[in-house]
């Protein structure tokens, strides 16, 4: 049998960056050949095994053929005949379909080192637009790797043009669409995930209330980039700056100004009342990809309340207090930091607010730390039974935060 290494490994070695998965794959072998060599069989769809030490997956060589819509229809065939370079013909993109011989002789049928060298993402071949979330991938890849200085090829952009006009995308399931997303909310660029997806066409299908954002004005002395959409592209970027690989951050910078495109035509540039009507359309997309409850629950109060974010050196100490137990945040303090974190985000999205001071962040866990501190048993020691201890305990963590000096704005 011939072993290679496969797909994001060769990739990523070629780009200089760290290998964290390795993949291989076994031509000319049978599953009983590697079962009898050690390997433990994993594979439902087609054969896949675990190299007994290193727990690292060994894919049987093999081709496969569309057999109906969507990313589930399809036929696989493994046997010892297969190639490798016919295993790499079914892969999506040119850097992805490059093996690695155990003797380091490379196999690039399609010319990935060239695309690699070239900073450009293309399709192997037209089989790519028989399974829809090889777009998602494309747009979380430009996501990833946009800060090299890669772009999307003409042909593969208009392959994927293809596809949302036959209606493949119509076809991906919320599971396979979130945790692409998800992937793509933890890079370091994910603005480009967005551009991709509105150039293919596939954001309107996908995230109709994203792509309503474009070309929604907003007022310039506050937003100089004026789009809101552009605005939520360079908000994504700058929570990427401030949490890297936090996708829960990314979630909450990407719907946290949906309530702009739903703003009365009668009221532009001004978007008052807009972080109470953005609640519904976050809540929509939160139930139609199935997103985690924390991740729904945290896009919610950001979008609800990041206004009292910004406002929060005039805001009143029991606002300030009806803040933190919305979150949650005086027992689970990590709540305030996504919540901080995303509202700094949105506050430096904006042309030439990349590197703005936000010091309601240290205020506002001041506050928090303020608040917490107010233990229950002085009340339960001067005799405050039941509701009344809960009352008491209020006006003193508001009197706390009260003493909280406030930096000037």
């Amino acid at each position: 049998m011939d072993i290679y290494l496969v797909g994001g490994a060769v990739r990523d070695e070629l780009l200089g960056r760290p290998v964290v998965d390795r993949d291989w794959v076994v031509v000319g072998a049978t599953p009983e050949q590697m079962l009898a060599a050690g390997y433990k069989a994993v594979g439902k769809d087609f054969p896949v095994f675990l190299h007994g030490e290193t727990k690292e997956e060994y894919a049987l060589a093999r081709t496969e053929r569309k057999t109906g819509r969507g990313y589930h229809g399809f036929a696989f065939h493994a046997d010892p005949s297969v190639t490798v370079e016919q295993d790499l013909e079914r892969r999506d993109l040119t850097i992805n379909a490059i093996a690695r011989h155990q003797d380091g002789t490379l196999v690039d049928p399609f010319g990935g080192v060239g695309d690699i060298e070239s900073r450009t993402l293309r399709h192997v071949s037209d089989a790519f637009a028989e399974d829809p979330v090889r777009l998602l991938r494309v747009a979380r890849f430009a996501a990833r790797y946009a800060p090299l200085g890669f772009t999307v090829a003409a042909e593969t952009m208009a392959l994927m043009r293809r596809m949302v006009e036959d209606g493949e995308v119509d076809h991906l399931v919320p599971e396979r669409v979130w945790a692409e997303t998800r992937k793509a909310l933890a890079e370091p660029a994910p603005s480009a995930f967005l551009r991709v997806l509105r150039d293919s066409g596939a954001l309107r299908v996908l995230f109709p209330e994203v792509d309503a954002l474009y070309g929604v004005p907003q007022r310039p002395e506050f937003h100089p980039e004026v789009d809101t959409g552009i605005h939520v592209e360079m908000v994504l970027d700058a929570a990427a700056r401030l949490a890297p690989g936090d996708a829960l951050v990314g979630w909450c910078a990407l719907t946290h100004d949906l309530g702009k495109a739903l703003t009365p035509a009668d009221m532009l540039p001004r978007h008052i009342m807009h972080e109470q009507r953005g609640v519904e359309p976050v809540r929509a997309m939160s139930s139609r990809l199935k997103v985690p409850v924390e991740y729904a629950f945290m896009a919610e109060v950001v979008c609800k309340h990041h206004l009292n974010a910004h406002m929060a050196l005039e805001l009143k100490p029991a606002t300030i207090l009806r803040l933190l137990d919305t979150l949650g945040a005086l027992r689970r303090p990590e709540r305030l930091e996504t919540f901080l974190l995303a509202c700094m985000a949105d506050k430096r999205g904006r042309l030439g607010s990349e590197e703005a001071a936000y010091p309601q962040a240290d205020f506002l866990r001041a506050c928090r730390a303020a608040a917490a501190a107010i233990t229950s048993q002085p009340f339960v020691d001067r005799g405050l039974q039941g509701p009344a201890i809960g009352e008491a305990m209020k006006k003193a963590q508001a009197q706390a935060i009260a003493g909280v000096p406030r930096p000037a704005p």
